[in-house]
Parts: C-alpha cells; sequence; structure tokens
C-alpha cells in the first residue's frame, strides 16, 4: 500500500508471463505499442465526468523504457538549452528537483517557491512573470507532490502561463489514471507504470503538444538516451530508438485496458471516495494529514503526520500485518506516513484493512 510501486493485478503478471514479440523485428510488437499509446492518450485527456476534456484535443504519446524519473530528466534535456531561463514551480522534493536537472543541462532555473504543506499559487506565478527581467522559455510544476500527498490545482497556473507564451513540463507520475490531469493545456504530461496504472516499474509515458515537438525539434539534446526527438515517429517509421521492454509494454496494455473497461469516470469516482474513507479512519486514530488544508490532499496517497515515528510504524504493520507503506522523504523522512490508494490498491477493502492495521499498532 505504497504510493508506488503498487499492488498489479493478475491479470498484469499473467500477461507479462507470455511469450513477447521481438520488438525490433515482429510487427506485433508495434501494434502492442501503438495501443498503449492511444490508451494512454485517451486517459490522459479524459475529465472528472469521464470524458474528454476537450473533444477536438489530442497529444503524441511516446513510451520510453525507464522508470518514471526518465520522463523527468528526459523533458529537460529535450527542451532546455545552455542559458535558458525556465520557472520551476516547487511545493515539495520532485519540484525542487526540476531545477536540479534544469541546472544539470545549463539552464538557468528560477525558483517560485511554496511552503511544502501548501498549494502553487496562480497569482504568485503571474506576479513573478510580469516582474520578471527576462522572459522564461519553459515552466516546470508537479501535479501530485506523492512525498507530502499534496495535489496542485494546475488549471490556472497552466492559464497563466500560455497568457505569457511559456511551454509547460508537468509531473503527473503519480497522478494520471487516478484523477483527471489537464493535459489540454499541458506541453508535455508525464506519467509511469507503477503508479496509478497499477503495472510494474520499467516505463515512462510523455504526451506532448505540438508546441513542444517544435521546442524539442530546436533544441541540440547532449544526450542519445534521453533525446525525445527520437521517438516522435517510431510508429511511422515501424523503428525504435533501443530494443523496447517488450514484456513491460504488454503489460502496461492489460493495465491499462482494465482503467478504460472499468470507466475512467468511476475510476475517478473510486480514488476519491477511498480517499476520503482513508483520511475520515486516520481522523478517528487522532492523525492529522501532512498539507494544511485537506482540501489540497492527493486522491492517490494520503500522507500522515507521525513526527519521529514514521519508520517505527511502517516496520511495525510489515512485521506485524504484512503490509507495506512508505515513509517520508528527505527532511520528512521520518515525521511523514504515507498510505497509497491508487490504482489496483483504491479499494475500500484494502484501505480498511491497512487502517486496521494501523490503530493495531499505534
Amino acid at each position: 500500500m505504497t504510493p508506488g510501486p503498487t499492488e498489479v493485478p493478475a491479470a498484469v503478471r499473467d500477461r507479462m508471463a507470455e511469450p513477447t514479440a521481438n520488438p525490433d523485428i515482429e510487427s506485433s510488437f508495434l501494434e502492442c505499442y501503438r495501443s498503449v499509446t492511444d490508451a494512454v492518450e485517451t486517459i490522459a485527456l479524459t475529465g472528472a465526468d469521464g470524458d474528454p476534456t476537450h473533444p477536438d484535443a489530442s497529444r503524441d504519446v511516446v513510451v520510453l523504457g525507464g522508470e518514471g524519473i526518465l520522463g523527468l530528466e528526459a523533458a529537460v534535456a529535450s527542451l532546455v538549452e545552455p542559458g535558458d531561463r525556465v520557472l520551476c514551480l516547487s511545493n515539495g522534493l520532485y519540484g525542487d528537483g526540476f531545477a536540479d536537472f534544469v541546472a544539470d543541462y545549463g539552464g538557468e532555473p528560477v525558483t517560485c517557491e511554496v511552503p511544502w504543506r501548501e498549494t502553487l499559487d496562480a497569482d504568485t506565478v503571474r506576479a513573478m512573470l510580469e516582474d520578471a527581467d527576462e522572459p522564461f522559455d519553459l515552466a516546470t510544476m508537479v501535479h501530485c507532490e506523492t512525498p507530502t500527498g499534496t495535489l496542485n490545482d494546475l488549471e490556472p497556473i497552466l492559464d497563466v502561463l500560455e497568457a505569457f507564451d511559456v511551454c509547460s513540463v508537468v509531473d503527473a507520475v503519480s497522478s494520471l489514471g487516478g484523477t483527471p490531469v489537464p493535459t489540454d493545456s499541458i506541453d508535455v504530461c508525464l506519467g509511469a507504470s507503477q503508479k496509478c496504472f497499477s503495472a510494474p516499474p520499467g516505463l515512462t509515458t510523455c504526451a506532448i503538444s505540438d508546441r513542444a515537438w517544435d521546442r524539442i525539434d530546436a533544441v541540440e539534446n547532449r544526450s542519445y538516451y534521453l533525446d525525445l526527438e527520437a521517438w516522435r515517429t517510431v510508429v511511422d517509421d515501424e523503428w525504435f530508438p533501443y530494443t523496447h521492454l517488450s514484456a513491460n509494454v504488454a503489460g502496461l496494455e492489460t493495465a491499462l485496458e482494465l482503467l478504460l473497461e472499468e470507466g475512467l469516470g468511476s475510476v475517478f469516482d473510486r480514488h476519491e471516495r477511498v480517499a476520503a474513507r482513508c483520511r475520515d479512519r486516520a481522523t478517528d486514530l487522532g492523525l492529522e494529514t501532512f498539507p494544511a488544508d485537506e482540501a489540497d490532499c492527493s486522491p492517490t496517497v494520503t500522507a500522515l503526520e507521525v513526527d519521529g515515528r514514521a519508520a517505527e510504524l511502517q516496520q511495525a504493520v510489515l512485521a506485524e500485518h504484512d503490509i507495506v507503506l512508505a515513509t517520508g522523504l528527505g527532511d520528512l523522512a521520518d515525521d511523514v506516513l504515507r498510505i497509497g490508494h491508487m490504482g489496483h490498491n483504491a479499494r475500500d477493502d484494502r484501505v480498511d484493512r491497512t487502517m486496521d492495521a494501523l490503530a493495531d499498532v499505534l
């Protein structure tokens, strides 16, 4: 019950155990890959009601071989040239991490920082853009800050960035597939197989706009493996830059089929309901969520304040109840206990079993 990697359904495990096509030679792999990209596009562009956010919207989707953080670095490597000014919006560890990547690739990161208990604010972003001596080429941000269980309301911020013609990169790794993501307003929207999709770690998804492709084409990337440009035409060219992870792609296809068969409106509702149940149970135990306002909590993960006790509780729940939870990260390593209720784990019975176990060890 961690906020990724999540429990993998039996159907996904069975699919990965089947013989797989040679991804460099056999056309059946290309068909599987195309099925995955089509499904990711559908999920990325679906609103809370289960319908497309904008029926005419579209995004090119590419699926890279590598854990989700590959997408964050690949986006920066493909979009940032030395000297580019990048506005890095941050209210958590992964928001800060974007700034590190920008610096690594020669860009000039300017961080718009918000306390970790709060969410990103569109007015603050607008003020920074208006007061800037020079324009920004790009902005990075995180939808769900997994270490603190915080969900940022990105639509007002994306509207501001659009008004200033700033290209946007969003880490939606722990939200995509569990809650609506405003992908139709995002230039590069990043996801991963091991979170709400409930497939094993190993694949990164990137939904890319035409504006982002134009920028990618213009940037001289200094990496081969991290270069998104080579992936734009892989389906048309029937050629991949490297041998793909064929079993992982097949497993992800089945995982996405399970989501779409349930219906995305139902999936999103399930995550909201189970998250509320988890937090109600936590309140009964006298525990508080880390975000200052519970309305800012993500429907995919709950972060609870347990000052100095996270590791102790994590180990006790595992030893006594065979349930895996996560502690915080960085400075919050022992002060936050995290319960993932995303993807296959967003079920009432799973949350109840977890909270019963936590109640017992407390």
